[in-house]
């Protein structure tokens, strides 16, 4: 059985639409690591959503811990999430660690912008 497959694409059973995500290529999953943008990035960026980003400035818009913002520290393509400094929890034994949020959760609303982000949409 293939592990990965492009005609899994255009399947319209859930069944084959999960598969296909859940042995997708680390290379690939990044169209799946997205955020919308805020109302002021979406007028200036002519884009309604974005892959994120290392440095990326963020407001969680669901969960525990909503409301609050905080740049992104790490990405997680393997597992679809982003950990965001500020935003973490306390362990049994004392010691804090990062959250993990996922993107369909969070709001873009400062990019971390360099040359090459978004010349190929010029």
């Amino acid at each position: 059985m293939k592990e990965y497959s492009k005609h899994w694409a255009s399947s319209t059973k859930a069944r084959k639409q999960r598969k296909l995500r859940g042995n997708l290529p680390l290379h690939l999953r990044k169209k799946l690591v997205r955020a919308h943008l805020s109302k002021t990035l979406r007028q200036t960026h002519k884009k309604r959503s974005v892959a994120v980003r290392v440095g990326d400035k963020v407001t969680i818009l669901r969960g525990q811990f909503r409301k609050k913002s905080g740049k992104i520290e790490r990405v997680d393509r393997k597992k679809i999430r982003l950990f965001i400094e500020g935003i973490d929890i306390v362990k049994k034994d004392g010691t804090k660690a990062l959250f993990p949020v996922h993107p369909s959760n969070v709001l873009l609303i400062e990019l971390a912008v360099d040359k090459r982000r978004f010349e190929a949409t010029k």
